[in-house]
Order: structure tokens, then sequence, then C-alpha cells
């Protein structure tokens, strides 16, 4: 038998009875389970009778395993029968076992928050629009060209700016070495700058086995106290050059890169895909604006637990994110001077908006009845399907129940954001505000009047342009997020093993 009622930090106390036949077997079990702890004068460990053990050290002796026992199971069968939430784990207290075993406990725990959804249908809000520049068409085919250009052995000429060179060097102050002035067998590419100024400058003209001294002089701000400002020689001596052979930008280079004939058709083809990557990028942050607006108009407390909950994943995926990089947490934090504490109230305010979102799209749903077909579902796995080359029907055959629940939560999340971009209105950043009509209002729409500065009677007031509203991005969002507070774990590029589906997905941040 279970109760529970609210207490003033809005969590469930749920008092649970667990009566005395339920609770003596319960503690017969754990009499089975632990009498070898008990030394009984006159029996082996474990088969003195439990009366004897109860008579020597008291009748209560079992009633702690036992009710560790008995109290997992009455709590999930009291959760279930009150029909609750619980978002976090139960503190318990024992409020009294009775002489016939009787025993009554309460669970105090965090539940899910009701929702007081506010307006979610006739909102304006932002939608960026982004253009694709010839610029931008270029860079991404001079990524291409820089991907199948390829470094080549140079014989017959001098060094020249662009050149990879191969070679030792030594250099001195005053005529005496300094540490980390000598080397050999070094790579350097001219004009990179990444030596100190004069060094690469004073390398172009010299040609393989060549030797020379050149003067430098180290810089004011270097950071080698004892080098700052000196002057310096440097004795190098080439030992190979290397020089990159980038393709011709034409149809060949085209059909080497890519499944078409000419660089017409290539480079149009990149600046289509370019566009969809701007349309899905100004999508996604026109679904966190229209999201966080109708957050604004709702009411919800929301837990500390669930806000914490959220930050242990975020802190997870993380560190799962730089273990693919081969930085582990530990060094993160030292090398940006942060602790734990720190790192999580970095992110609080992130996770709790998260959460606030999460809660909101859910309360949509339930308002609005919306649920996952089967064509639905399908056309998600069908996404991890395409990715790895495999039929719809085979790719489902792998999956595990957790993971179809998982798609089945993304189908129900994705209809809801659509019923929500199809009920409310996009509008470019800075757009001219309308008048509000009254709700349900279809007269035709006036222009607005002007806003004056109120002046004194009968001067005219000058006005003064607005200021445009911009949308601020959340600063550097760019991984899709999954329904409910999960991410997919974001592999290494090139690992081939097939990814499955391990976390929910929410609403979608700013892409990249």
């Amino acid at each position: 038998m279970a109760t529970f009622e609210k207490n003033d930090k809005n969590q469930a106390v749920i008092t649970i009875t667990i009566s005395g036949e339920d609770f003596e077997k319960a503690v017969e079990s754990a009499y089975r389970k632990t009498a070898g702890r008990y030394a009984i004068a006159g029996f082996r460990k474990g088969k003195a009778p439990r009366k004897l053990i109860e008579k020597y050290y008291g009748e209560g002796v079992f009633f702690e395993d036992a009710f560790n026992e008995i109290c997992g199971p009455a709590y999930g069968n009291a959760v279930e029968e009150l029909g609750l939430a619980p978002v976090s784990r139960p503190e318990i207290d024992i409020v009294d076992i009775k002489e016939d075993k009787t025993v009554i406990f309460t669970a105090t725990v965090d539940v899910k928050p009701e929702v007081k959804l506010g307006k979610y249908t006739g909102i304006k809000a932002d939608k960026n629009e982004y253009t694709v520049s010839d610029e931008d068409v270029k860079r991404e085919l001079d990524a291409a060209l820089e991907r199948v250009s390829r470094m080549v052995e140079v014989t017959d000429r001098a060094v020249k700016e662009g050149d990879t060179v191969n070679l030792d060097y030594s250099g001195s102050v005053d005529g005496v070495k300094f540490p980390g002035g000598t080397a050999q067998d070094q790579t350097l590419v001219i004009g990179s700058h990444t030596f100190i100024p004069g060094f690469e400058e004073g390398m172009v003209g010299m040609s393989i086995g060549e030797e020379k001294d050149i003067n430098v002089k180290f810089p004011e701000e270097y950071h080698a106290e004892d080098l700052k400002g000196k002057d310096a020689v440097f004795a190098v001596k080439v030992l190979g050059i290397k020089e990159k052979q980038v393709p011709a930008l034409d149809d060949e280079f085209a059909k080497d890169v890519s499944e078409f004939d000419t660089l017409e058709e290539y480079t149009a083809d990149i600046k289509k895909n370019l566009e969809a990557k701007n349309a899905d990028r100004a999508d996604n942050e026109y679904e966190v604006n229209l999201v966080d607006k109708i957050c604004e108009k709702a009411e919800v407390v929301i837990p500390d637990s669930m806000v914490e909950q959220q930050l242990d994943y975020q802190i997870r995926d993380m560190e799962m994110r730089m273990s693919y990089q081969g930085l582990s947490m530990e060094d993160y934090m030292k090398y940006t001077g942060t602790d734990m504490a720190q790192l999580r109230n970095m992110y609080r305010e992130d996770a709790h908006k998260t959460v606030l979102r999460q809660l909101v799209l859910e309360a949509v749903k339930n308002a609005e009845g919306i649920v996952a077909e089967e064509a639905d579902i399908d056309k998600e796995i069908s996404k991890y399907a395409e990715m790895f080359g495999k039929s719809l029907e085979d790719y489902k055959a792998t999956l595990k129940a957790e993971e179809l629940e998982y798609f089945t939560e993304t189908a129900v999340v994705n209809k809801t954001l659509s019923f929500l971009k199809e009920n409310n209105v996009a509008v470019k950043p800075g757009a001219k505000k309308t008048t509000k009509k009254a709700e349900g209002e279809t007269a035709e729409k006036k222009p607005a009047a002007k806003k004056t500065t109120k002046k004194a009677e009968g001067e005219t007031a000058e006005k003064k342009p607005a200021a445009k509203k911009t949308t601020k991005k959340a600063e550097g969002e760019t991984a899709e997020k999954k329904p409910a507070a999960k991410k997919t774990t974001k592999k290494a590029e090139g690992e081939t093993t097939e990814k499955k589906p391990a976390a929910k997905k929410t609403v979608k941040k700013d892409a990249e």
C-alpha cells in the first residue's frame, strides 16, 4: 500500500507500507544469506538456528538486510501504482516497524515537474538567412585541391617561397650555442613564419647540400629571457627540398575528386551542398529560437536534480569527445586552469535550458496528442541504415529494445518540432513589428503609427531609428542534440565501427 503528498520543495513524499507477512519472508531470506557472519558456540558458521542468533544478537539482527532486500521492489511498485515519474534517487526513512513486523517507510523523491504552457502557436521567432558566396565555393574548391595535392622532391633548383625544406641548423649568440638552438633533419615550410623573423627568408636561394650562416635577431617579446632582442647566427645546411604539386582546377580534376565530368557541374554541386547546409543551420537556429520563446511563456519549476543529471551527461560527453583527440579531462582542466566545480558551474545554465526545452516540448506533445507512427520511426531509422549502407529491414534487425525506443522518441520530438514550425511564424531578424491584434482578429493590417518622444505641447518630436535586434547565438554550439537529454557519441574521424544510437534527441542547436 502506498500514498504520497507534495512537500514544500515540490517533492513527492511517498509513504509505503510493507505487510508483516512480506517482511517476515524478507527476514528469513536475510537469515539464510547472512547467517555465516555470526559465531555461535557449538555451531559451525552459518549453521546456527535463526532463533538462537536473534537471541544472542537481538531480535532485529536481520532487519537491516531484510529491509534493504525488500525496499527496492516495494518502492518500484509504489511508483508504478501512483503513476509517478521520479527524476532523482529517493531518500529513504523508516517510520516504524510494528510488533507484527509491518514496516512503514517514506521515500522522498524529485518527480518530473508539471509544465503550465502559455501560448505556443502564432508566435513570431527569428530565422536567419545564409547565402553562399563565391568565396565560400572557392574555399571548398581550395580544400579539395589541398586534399589531392602531393609533395614531390626537387633537385634542379634552389629553395623558394612555399617549399618544404629538410635541414640541419645550429644557432649561437656571441659564438656560444644556446639550449634548443641546434637540431638535425628538421622540416620547415618556407613562408610559414614558424621560425624567428629572417631565418626562413635567409634560406631562399639556397641549394641542396649548401651550407650558410644566417644572421637573425630574436624578438623583444621572445619567450626565453636570455635571448630577447639578441643577435644570433644560425649555421644552416639544406638536406632536401620538396614542393607541393597542386592539380589544375579543370575538368580532369573534377573527374578525379567527384562523380561529375566537368568542373562546372562539380562547382554547382558544391554550391548546392553549401546551400543545403545553410538551410539546415537556419532551420536549427529557428527551432531553438522558437522553442525558447515558447519556454519563456511556460511556467515550470525544474528540480535541481534534473539539472545536475543533465550536467553529468554533458561532462561525460565532453570527456568522451576529448578522448578521441587524445586528451583527458584531467589534462584539459590543467591546461585551462579550471576544476570540476568550475566546469559544472560554467555549463549549468546551458544544462538548465536543455532540461527546460525538453519539458516544454514534452508538454506540447501531450497537449496536442502527438504520437509517432511506424512510418515516422522508419524514417529516423533509415537515416542510420543509409549511413552504413544497409537496408531498413537489415538495420532494424540489429537494433535492441532501447535503441528502438530512442528512434521512437526521436520521431515524436521531430513531429512536435514540425507541428510548432507549421503553426508559428518565422521572421527575419530585425523585421518591423506589427501592431498586436486582438486574438482571432482578421481585420486588414494598417501601418503602425510612428512613435514620438513626448515633447512639450505643440513641439514636434524627432524620432530616432530603433536599434536592430540581433539573435544571440550560443557560443560554440555545433552538436545536434537528441531527444531526452542524451546525445549520440561523435565517432572519431575515419572510424568504421557501426554507430548505434545511444541517446535521445532534443531541440537542435545552432549548426556550425
